[in-house]
């Protein structure tokens, strides 16, 4: 054996073990992170994901003129709904400004995006151009997953919530939520899709 070349094969051992045990460590950290329920702040979404989504795929809600609202799901149109309680009164003012300020600031891409008021809209608070009024149905409130205020939540406040294109509901936004949320996560949302 020529011990010139001993140490350059000791060498070259000891590089790929090295590329092999940082290659297996960050599998195992990957997976340690996985497992966990970690994930990064830029994945994490505001609001609430219901697993499992509602499902208003299959209702033609009405609109306060008694027109058909169309899912449409070729126009890639996002919702925001809500269905406040009919004594809703200071609290559905503020969240309907609200709203009109989250519409407004999604800029050009407010064109894909309406906001599903069911029931009657405050006077003074729900004037937008995004903004469609649907006639309150049990079949449609039932496929918003708890649409009233859950144990522990503000009694007098609205959950908000965010249906996709085909009319699937997928996050719930809690009373008093901020509305800085809701556009983070509707903004990502567009991008997707």
């Amino acid at each position: 054996m020529n011990t010139s070349t001993t140490p350059p094969v000791r060498r070259n051992r000891t590089m790929l073990l090295a590329i092999v045990g940082i290659f297996l460590g960050t599998l195992l950290l990957a997976g340690a992170l996985r497992f966990s329920g970690w994930h990064p702040a830029a994945t994490q979404a505001h609001g609430e994901l219901l697993q499992p989504p509602g499902d208003l795929r299959t209702l033609t809600p009405l609109q306060a003129d008694g027109r058909a609202y169309h899912w449409n799901p070729t126009q890639r149109t996002w919702r925001i709904a809500l269905a406040p309680a009919a004594d809703c009164a200071e609290a559905c003012v503020k969240l309907a400004r609200q709203l009109s300020t989250v519409w407004q600031l999604m800029g050009q891409e407010s064109d894909r995006v309406q906001v599903l008021w069911i029931g009657q809209p405050p006077a003074g608070g729900a004037g937008f151009g995004a903004l469609h009024v649907i006639q309150p149905t049990a079949a449609l409130l039932a496929g918003l997953p708890r649409h009233g205020p859950a144990p522990g939540e503000d009694p007098r406040g609205v959950p908000v919530f965010i249906v996709d294109p085909n009319g699937f509901v997928i996050l719930r936004y809690a009373p008093g939520s901020d509305p800085v949320g809701l556009r983070a996560d509707l903004a990502k949302l567009l991008k997707l899709m």
